[in-house]
């Protein structure tokens, strides 16, 4: 079943990477696992923290930065120490006219997993993006959330499951528990 904060954010962003035509692009994933349910000419997964992307770009053997057409970060922002950084080591990997996803939570509660830094809402991520070198007019962002699935954030077990007889979707814009955005290396 799945998380409440990802419902409206999974929908969203799905329709996002099937517009980039999946089965044409060579993909890097941080930490996470969401690129797997894609079907991507190639897919490589870099886990946090043992691949540290705010210490530099992934490299080859040849000892140059690997190169992308897609970069997913989802849902690990929020535990890097420096994320700028790690945004230009993306930047640097990308292939021109790449993409980056990135996804983070805003209003839920501290998970150290093993550390939680910071948060973005749809604005912040946008100016993060700008801030690490991709022009405003190639940035895509959004964020979703509202008081009651809030409240539901600060229920045990957490993350609160998505129940659909129960749990309400409707966006709150000045109440955002994530945000999402994905930018194009123009």
């Amino acid at each position: 079943m799945p998380s409440l904060n990802r419902i409206v954010m999974r929908r969203s962003s799905r329709s996002w990477i099937k517009a980039l035509t999946p089965h044409s692009l060579r993909v890097a994933e941080i930490s996470g696992r969401w690129g797997e349910s894609f079907n991507f000419r190639s897919y490589d997964q870099f886990r946090y923290p043992e691949y540290d992307i705010c210490t530099g770009p992934f490299r080859g053997v040849d000892g140059r930065p690997l190169k992308f057409d897609l970069i997913i970060a989802d849902q690990v922002w929020e535990h890097l120490d420096r994320p700028y950084g790690a945004l230009k080591n993306v930047v640097k990997m990308l292939r021109k006219g790449g993409h980056f996803y990135i996804a983070t939570p805003f209003f839920i509660p501290y998970h150290g997993a093993p550390i939680d830094c910071s948060r973005w809402s749809a604005r912040g991520l946008r100016n993060l993006l700008i801030e690490g070198g991709f022009a405003p007019e190639g940035i895509r962002a959004e964020q979703w959330g509202n008081r009651a699935a809030a409240q539901r954030n600060l229920e045990k077990p957490w993350p609160p499951q998505y129940d659909e007889t129960r749990d309400d979707l409707t966006d709150d814009p000045d109440f955002p528990l994530t945000a999402w955005a994905i930018a194009q290396k123009l």
